[in-house]
């Protein structure tokens, strides 16, 4: 049985990932899409060595900043990590709130292909002749993909011509029915909105005193696309560049967290099979067990409606 501890952020997942782990004989898994990047430590509160508490963790500094994240190669690598993981006898426990990477490893998904060479092509030619010239071709080859995308889209166009380039088809529009790939228990981490909205608050201000500046300032000229987008980082960015203030971009990243929260807890919301626990409950990790024995003896209890109190 794998374990995932999912839910929005600030919530404390890596530290009832990590009590899990250690109760269950454990590997953790991370699935946090920023966290997979090598540098990115202050401003996605990745837990150090030292914190790890002797557990092995994996999907961890696994991608340089300049590269693109792929949930494809993630769902490729975090499966195998998954399956050596329980071939050594051990437990996969899986943390983190990037909803479709925590799908791509725990359910069946099948997701298209992914190819650096053609990625990069494409991209080229949107950044040199405009993502219309795209739209253009994508409209000749599958003109009800190119409908759905529109004409501005650079990013979803070229994920569309490399997959036709690569399958012959256009990517799938929606994802599948939830359906576990193995049996799994997803157990999520709520919290009241103005107990995490102070929790989200805090935390910047920790990753402020902790260095985020110096950090993005150390990878700015590095930065590809989606790590220079990260919550955080993309506010840094924008106060290096002089377009805003130090206590503008602090500020503007409180209220981007806040708004990355709802989205998460938005996405793990719609999932029925996620079984809800309040973060702030001080019996949290013995409620977590609970819910792990009862799951691996075949008794664990339908989730429990209405549970979920985020923006409440």
């Amino acid at each position: 049985m794998r374990v995932a501890v999912v839910g929005p952020t600030a919530t404390g997942k890596s530290d009832l990932g990590l009590d899990l782990a250690r109760a269950l004989r454990g590997e953790v898994i991370n699935a946090d899409a920023m966290q997979l990047y090598r540098g990115m430590d202050v401003g996605t509160a990745k837990l150090g060595p030292a914190e790890r508490r002797g557990i092995a963790h994996h999907q961890l500094d696994v991608l340089d900043v300049g590269e693109e994240a792929s949930v494809a190669a993630y769902q490729r690598h975090a499966r195998v990590d998954a399956q050596r993981i329980e071939a050594r006898g051990r437990r996969a426990v899986v943390v983190g709130g990037s909803g479709l990477y925590v799908r791509a490893l725990l359910d069946l998904m099948e997701l298209a292909p992914t190819d650096p060479e053609v990625r990069a092509r494409l991209e080229a030619r949107a950044r040199e002749e405009g993502p219309g010239v795209l739209h253009d071709e994508l409209t000749r080859r599958d003109p009800g993909a190119a409908a759905a995308i529109g004409a501005t889209n650079a990013r979803r166009l070229v994920r569309a011509l490399e997959v036709l380039e690569l399958t012959g088809h256009p990517p799938r529009p929606a994802l599948p029915e939830p359906e576990y790939l193995v049996p799994a228990l997803q157990i999520g981490l709520d919290c009241r909105r103005g107990v995490l909205d102070a929790r989200i608050e805090a935390r910047v201000e920790r990753m402020w005193s902790a260095g985020l500046v110096d950090e993005v300032r150390a990878l700015a000229g590095r930065m590809g696309r989606t790590a220079g987008r990260a919550v955080g980082y993309a506010q840094v960015l924008a106060l290096l560049r002089g377009e805003v203030d130090e206590r503008g971009a602090r500020e503007s990243t409180v209220v981007a967290t806040r708004r990355l929260a709802r989205r998460q807890m938005s996405w793990f919301g719609r999932d029925p099979r996620v079984h809800w626990l309040d973060a702030t409950d001080p019996d949290l990790v013995a409620r977590a067990l609970e819910l792990v024995a009862a799951a691996d003896a075949g008794r664990l209890p339908e989730p429990r409606a209405g549970r979920r109190t985020l923006g409440s």
